[in-house]
């Protein structure tokens, strides 16, 4: 059986960023995961809501305020149902399939 991996990527006045990225995991990923992005206190409340509704299948966690990158992580754990924790920055945009490659490596290792 498929292990389920978190992936957890935090978003600060970054909202065309992590639509990007959550638009290219959907194209290219087919393992088993859940997506949490951390909105970090953006200053447009819209940012929040455009996430939350553009995407119901992510779980996105709003801070009031900026605490950081570590500190956006550290929430975005809180959430996580996964097997595995997989921190990826909002700005990368994915190519090709890459959540197997990784489960397989640290399984055999």
């Amino acid at each position: 059986m498929d292990k389920k991996v978190s992936i957890i990527t935090v978003n600060y006045n970054g909202a065309t960023d992590t639509c990007e990225m959550i638009e290219s995991l959907k194209q290219h990923e087919n393992y088993p995961y859940e997506l949490i992005v951390v909105d970090n206190g953006s200053a447009n409340l819209n940012e929040y809501s455009l996430l939350k509704d553009k995407y119901p299948d992510v779980k996105v966690i709003r801070n009031d305020k900026n605490i950081g990158f570590a500190g956006g992580n550290n929430i975005g754990i809180q959430y996580a149902t996964g097997d595995y924790l997989f921190f990826l920055n909002n700005d990368t945009i994915i190519t090709s399939p890459i959540l197997e490659i990784l489960v397989k490596r640290l399984d055999n290792d």
